[in-house]
């Protein structure tokens, strides 16, 4: 899991990086706006392309939050509120889904 949301994390601080014109999704500007050496351009691409995937509009928005406050992921990985339990859910299989499609 750590693997994931390091990757997940950089592609989402990385994408405040892309050149101007570029329309990245909201997990990859995350990505790209992180400060973690392995937040490149091609993996936070691909991130958000398994995000476009896996996850709603609304899930990729919320998550990428996350890059900039773990905590909030922590929230409700820990949360009994079934939104919160199935958004878990639906991320961690996100995330098992970039950690293969994107090392």
């Amino acid at each position: 899991m750590k693997p994931f949301l390091t990757a997940a994390l950089c592609a989402g601080f990385l994408a405040a990086l892309a050149p101007a014109g570029v329309s990245a999704g909201a997990i990859e500007r995350a990505c790209r706006q992180s400060d973690r050496t392995a937040a490149t351009p091609s993996l936070c691409s691909c991130i958000q392309n398994v995000a476009n995937r896996s996850l709603t509009r609304s899930e990729r928005k919320t998550v990428s939050k996350w890059f900039a406050d773990p905590h909030k992921a922590q929230v409700v990985r820990q949360s009994s509120n079934r939104n919160d339990e199935r958004l878990w859910q639906r991320y961690k299989a996100f995330g098992d889904h970039a950690a293969r499609s994107c090392s």
